[in-house]
């Protein structure tokens, strides 16, 4: 039971890095790319009817983690506090950047909240990317220190860096060089994914630009995955040894590697949609990969002395678990109806939305 919450689990996950993701990359064109107004009216009204029920994948997703894999749930929530609450506050300012700055027509208090929409978004993605390399890199559990754990084998707190700024270290932080590493490849993959969804959404003038630029960054997205893969064995002697033993997880790299070549003929799409789908499956294929890397684990122990946390030692009682899944189905039923008549309202180009304007 606990292995069908793993995967509803990561499927919720991955829905909402496709979705908010080109949010996020929405919001870093934003703050690079849009030089006046109607650039950035056709990026607002790209993501706005779209962007708040996006993120509710990412509450559910949490939800999930709470009712399945509470243990999972507790030790996450207290070791990566701190990064937490600064990614709850970056949501909240990216929302109100983009619901407060047409309220009043002031050229002042609109650069203030285009300025927080973009930041924002960029912080997220470099978060989020961050977050991802922690779970990659795995925790000192239990804090060992010496070879003695000073605190339950399911607790770990960080900083938000260490002074090594090594990965390495006895004493992590969450941002060292190979979380950064991450942080700045999701930076790269949702600048592209969220260039992609303004040009198959909208006629905005941007878009000619926005496909040299998703040229241009592809370059270097593929340049970054491929030197991951190379220090890879710094962090885990053995980072492969899943799709050694699995041989039919390397449908999962291909997919990858599918989405980054795909992107590199962006500027001669017939379709404006395909960028948006390669882009898409680098992101699925991408983090579906790293989940496949360290399957059964769900956070890593770096140290000998606690056991990792993996889907058996931090599930729930099989008897809720199993009272769930009616719920969860009915719940499913439900969002497939409001996504299908969601994106069936709003199909199209959405140049004439004019979202946040009053």
């Amino acid at each position: 039971m606990e292995y069908f919450w793993y995967i509803v689990l990561v499927l919720m996950l991955a829905v909402y890095v496709v979705l908010d993701g080109y949010d996020f990359g929405a919001g870093i064109i934003h703050l690079f790319f849009a030089k006046n107004e109607k650039d950035k009216k056709a990026i607002a009204n790209a993501i706005g009817p779209f962007w708040d029920a996006n993120e509710v994948w990412l509450i559910a997703a949490g939800g999930v983690l709470f009712f399945a894999f509470p243990t999972l749930y507790a030790s996450s929530f207290s070791g990566f506090y701190l990064p937490l609450i600064m990614v709850l506050w970056l949501l909240i300012f990216r929302a109100i950047g983009l619901e407060l700055r047409g309220q009043i027509h002031h050229s002042m208090w609109e650069a203030i909240w285009d300025k927080a929409f973009g930041i924002a978004s960029l912080l997220l993605a470099l978060f989020f990317g961050v977050a991802l390399g922690n779970v990659v890199r795995g925790v000192n559990l239990g804090m060992v220190e010496n070879g003695v754990s000073s605190h339950e084998a399911h607790y770990f707190f960080l900083p938000l860096w260490n002074p090594d700024f090594s990965p390495t270290s006895t004493h992590q932080g969450i941002i060292d060089w190979f979380t950064l590493l991450l942080g700045i490849i999701a930076v790269i993959a949702l600048t592209i994914h969220g260039a992609n969804w303004i040009i198959f959404k909208t006629n905005s003038d941007l878009n000619t630009k926005l496909k040299s630029i998703v040229f241009k960054l592809n370059f270097g997205l593929l340049a970054l995955v491929i030197a991951s893969l190379l220090i890879w064995h710094i962090i885990e002697p053995k980072p492969f040894h899943n799709f050694i033993k699995y041989p039919f997880l390397w449908v999962l790299p291909i997919i990858t590697f599918t989405g980054i070549f795909g992107l590199f003929k962006v500027r001669t799409f017939k379709k404006e949609w395909y960028g948006f789908l390669f882009s898409s499956l680098f992101l699925l294929g991408g983090l579906s990969s790293t989940v496949a890397s360290i399957f059964p684990k769900l956070l890593p122990s770096t140290n000998t002395i606690n056991p990792s946390l993996t889907i058996e030692n931090v599930a729930a009682h099989e008897y809720g678990l199993s009272v769930g899944m009616f719920w969860f189905f009915i719940a499913l039923v439900l969002v497939l109806i409001y996504m299908i008549v969601q994106y069936r309202v709003f199909k199209g180009k959405m140049d004439d939305v004019g979202y946040g304007e009053h």
